[in-house]
């Protein structure tokens, strides 16, 4: 009884959050986080574009409070809107977009729409991407597509520090699936190794300096054993041709 009770309950909050993305439209929102409080549901919206959200005085979130009231008997939910700091480097937001514009200008210029937000996601400073699209582009049999850059790993524990997002954009051939995913600035990296360039110059440099300033005493050191060595053998000529 109890394991359908979580069942249940995860079943409602997925189909929350699907009812809530269809109805707010595709671009609008990047995620939607459930919180279950004494005094109610509490519904945070994750979004780029709070204003399109809210809508004018609040009415399109009392229109949405008023929907879910009625198909999923919430008591109380209370819905929130938070602003999304750096939509770049959000993968939902970017699967979106090119499925907007896949179904804006069509999946002929799919190359220039998945390679214009590549090249967005890079300047501004992210450490890796790859987008993915799959569907009749352009021919008329399935096919699939990768477009990517930088590091993203696939495999092991660091690749849990990538953000992944998917989106279908409905053209005239066929459905188009997108996969994005990111990896942001400033991600710590678990598996990358780090040169601490302040121990180098502290600890190692001066080893190094003294090390070649001895190794440049030796040479000088050899260098005059060989000169002793060669006027000595001079001398030797020199003496030995005066007593002939």
């Amino acid at each position: 009884m109890i394991k359908r009770k979580f069942v249940e309950a995860k079943k409602q909050e997925f189909e929350i959050k699907e009812f809530i993305k269809v109805n707010m439209g595709k671009g609008k929102i990047s995620d939607v986080k459930i919180e279950r409080t004494p005094v109610g549901e509490k519904i945070v919206i994750i979004t780029s574009r709070p204003g399109l959200v809210v809508g004018r005085g609040g009415e399109i979130i009392r229109k949405i409070n008023n929907l879910l009231k009625r198909q999923f008997k919430l008591e109380n939910p209370q819905i929130e809107v938070s602003e999304l700091q750096d939509p770049i480097f959000d993968a939902q937001t970017i699967a979106d977009r090119i499925a907007l514009a896949l179904e804006k200008f069509g999946p002929l210029r799919f190359k220039l729409i998945a390679y214009r937000q590549l090249e967005r996601i890079a300047n501004a400073g992210a450490l890796g991407a790859e987008i993915r699209l799959s569907g009749k582009l352009p021919s008329e049999r399935s096919r699939s597509w990768r477009f990517t850059f930088g590091y993203l790993n696939k495999t092991g524990a660091s690749a849990e520090i990538v953000k992944r997002a998917t989106a279908k954009a409905f053209t005239r051939p066929g459905v188009v699936g997108v996969k994005v995913a990111i990896v942001p600035k400033n991600t710590k990296i678990p598996d990358k190794i780090e040169i601490n360039k302040q121990f180098i110059e502290e600890k190692l440099n001066p080893k190094i300096i003294e090390s070649e300033k001895n190794g440049e005493a030796k040479a000088s050191g050899k260098e005059k054993g060989k000169e002793k060595k060669k006027k000595k053998k001079a001398k030797i000529k020199e003496k030995n041709i005066n007593k002939k």
